[in-house]
């Protein structure tokens, strides 16, 4: 077994032993994982440079990461299912996600696990690092992986970092966010290129290298430095800066599938009590990963990596959550796993998990084409904003634009209508928490948790009794509910105040050069080529989405929800959408209202008669939501009791 150590450095029971439900108390366990691959097992020859990794004295490359477990006390009395989450950028995800509570690294208050979902169904959740460029810092994980080296010496190659700053600054470093960069190798390099373009469509044009330096600010001086650049006059807010540059030493930034799938199958399958707290405790094991981390899962199903170095099938169902149709830099010579930047490497071809044939480019691929253990069962979910980037209906439709895809067996694919890139709050923020990005409108305030927690548990009977989820729920060009982003304009346009975006993304046919498949990328920036054809939903007469699992608050609306939101004029390119974040577009108090600003919509007061009957048609809602597997009944008075301050709140104006 590739895992050579589980070293636990704390372990305690948390909130003083109080019970979730029939489950009991938990404990946490904390510590790292210790890792030997073999460079040479066939199931993993295609991770990049593991082959120029060091060895140890039994020919093996050694890695260790951070891990994390939640679990309950009496294993007895779990469910004897495993619920691995791939940390984002190093946080911990899914008890924000289905607990509906705020993201911690070390849960330890009643606030921190929410509602409790996981742990009353009785999951055991773990998490391990799996990103070498993770600080370990406020509790983020990491991965320490080892740098591949050359016969003649230290590898050098190329890298890419993009900036599109929110407020004017004149030294960024040369990572996304947080993150450790790759230095240069030389802060004079007279080759390193600097780009810029005004907008997403804008062609880039270069920025003079007396312009900008490799440096930072000491005070009030600047001065060199290989892990910053510094920008004369300081980087415009909205304008999108391309940096190219030459480090050495690439971390074999593919043993992060390893570890993650190492993980879950020493969790899942040793046997011995002293080695793995969950020893003859786990009958099926999961994965999930959201954002960043779906993107990662759907880089895992793509090489095939869901059967460990004796051949076992490690994870039951895979779940790509909010991943759209992309990959990412996950197993890249010099791979930023982070990267989130326009024509990446992650959105290359293919998108689906059946054969297409690319017409333009005579490709032929598929996410599932590669030999490997039997294939999990996977659930894809996506809100509206991964169909406004671009990429998400490439999961269900042909690359030539011409016909539905349909999902295999073993699949399903659901659209959560009307919703934006993370569950919305109320009120919305100001500001992207993540970003500190505006948009021209208020944030989407739908949370669509309620339709997570119901989809792991249609998941967990497809796998445990054979139960199969509800049907794909999807735009499709068959009945005529994907169309073209563009086409949705007119609606937008004729509700007062609102701003449709002036450009909306697609994704492109890219060449990074002859040896990209090797993970290894020469042409950057790369050639673009044609677009992708993308849709989005189609809407109905209020501006909202008709296709795919629609929330209460779309079902019942008070406002328009959409999955896209320009970026405000005071941080620059506002035709431009901002990344990740919906509207929600009120409609008039009452009918005088409306007509005062013409909005073309019924007002509130014109579609319910009073807070009571808006209640009881939510409730209804919900009700048949749950009738069709999309919400579970535990849910329905949390959903009603949150409608009635959306209600409130929209009374008061937003």
């Amino acid at each position: 077994m590739a895992v050579t150590a589980l070293e636990i450095h704390s372990r305690e029971v948390v909130l003083g032993g109080r019970p979730f439900g029939d489950v009991g108390a938990y404990e946490k366990i904390a510590g790292i994982v210790r890792f030997a691959f073999d460079p040479a097992n066939p199931v993993q020859r295609d991770i990049t440079d593991i082959g120029l990794a060091p060895r140890n004295r039994d020919g093996r490359v050694e890695a260790w990461a951070d891990f994390f477990m939640l679990k309950p006390l009496d294993p007895a009395r779990g469910n004897r299912r495993l619920l691995l989450d791939v940390p984002n950028r190093g946080r911990k995800v899914a008890l924000g996600m289905f607990n509906s509570t705020i993201r911690v690294p070390d849960p330890t208050t009643p606030e921190d696990f929410g509602t409790g979902f996981l742990m009353r169904q009785g999951y055991t959740v773990a998490w391990c690092g799996w990103q070498h460029d993770v600080p370990r810092r406020d509790g983020l994980m990491a991965l320490s992986a080892p740098a591949a080296r050359g016969a003649n010496g230290p590898i050098t190659g190329l890298v890419r970092c993009e900036f599109r700053p929110n407020l004017r600054h004149d030294v960024l470093p040369l990572a996304d966010r947080y993150h450790i960069p790759y230095p240069t190798i030389d802060v004079e390099d007279p080759e390193a290129r600097l780009t810029v373009r005004e907008h997403v469509a804008a062609g880039a044009v270069a920025v003079s290298r007396s312009a900008w330096r490799f440096a930072r600010r000491d005070g009030d001086r600047i001065v060199p430095d290989a892990s910053h650049i510094h920008l004369t006059g300081g980087f415009e807010p909205g304008k999108i800066f391309q940096l190219v540059y030459r480090p050495q030493d690439p971390p074999v930034v593919g043993l992060g599938f390893l570890a993650v799938r190492d993980t879950g199958s020493f969790l899942r399958f040793e046997t011995s009590p002293r080695d793995n707290p969950c020893a003859g405790g786990i009958d099926h094991a999961y994965v999930f990963g959201v954002s960043q981390t779906g993107r990662f899962l759907r880089h895992f199903l793509y090489l095939a990596l869901n059967q460990d170095e004796t051949g076992r099938q490690v994870f039951d169902a895979v779940w790509p959550h909010i991943a759209g149709g992309r990959r990412g830099e996950f197993n890249v010579r010099f791979g930023q796993p982070s990267l989130n930047a326009q024509e990446a490497v992650g959105d290359l071809f293919p998108f689906t998990e059946s054969v297409q044939v690319d017409a333009i480019t005579g490709q032929r691929d598929a996410l599932l084409a590669r030999p490997g253990a039997r294939p999990p069962k996977i659930i894809m979910t996506n809100t509206s904003a991964e169909y406004w980037r671009g990429d998400a209906s490439l999961t269900h439709t042909d690359v030539n634009g011409r016909a539905d895809v349909a999902p295999g067996d073993n699949v399903r694919a659901y659209l959560f209508a009307g919703t934006q890139h993370t569950p919305g709050s109320l009120p919305p923020p100001l500001a992207d928490p993540n970003t500190a990005g505006r948009g021209r409108h208020p944030f989407n305030v739908v949370d669509y948790a309620p339709l997570l927690r119901a989809a792991l548990v249609n998941l967990d009977r497809w796998v445990s009794d054979g139960t199969p989820p509800p049907a794909n729920a999807v735009p499709r060009l068959t009945d005529g509910t994907a169309v073209k982003p563009e086409s949705t304009g007119a609606r937008f346009a004729a509700i007062p105040d609102v701003r449709f975006p002036d450009r909306v993304p697609t994704t492109v046919r890219l060449d990074f050069g002859p040896d990209t498949t090797r993970g290894i990328v020469i042409e950057l920036p790369p050639k673009v080529g044609a677009p992708f054809p993308a849709f989005v939903s189609a809407v109905d007469a209020d501006g909202n989405e008709v296709a795919g699992i629609r929330p209460v608050e779309v079902q019942v609306p008070l406002a328009t929800f959409t999955g896209w939101n320009p970026r405000h004029p005071e941080q620059g390119a506002p035709g431009d959408l901002m990344s990740m974040m919906g509207s929600t577009l009120p409609f008039a108090r009452t009918r005088a209202e409306r007509e005062s600003s013409a909005d073309p919509r019924p007002s509130i007061e014109e579609r319910y008669p009073s807070k009571a009957v808006y209640l009881e048609r939510v409730r209804a809602a919900a009700g048949l939501l749950v009738s069709a597997r999309h919400m579970l009944a535990d849910d329905v008075e949390a959903v009603v009791g949150r409608a009635t301050q959306q209600w409130d709140l929209f009374q008061k104006g937003l």
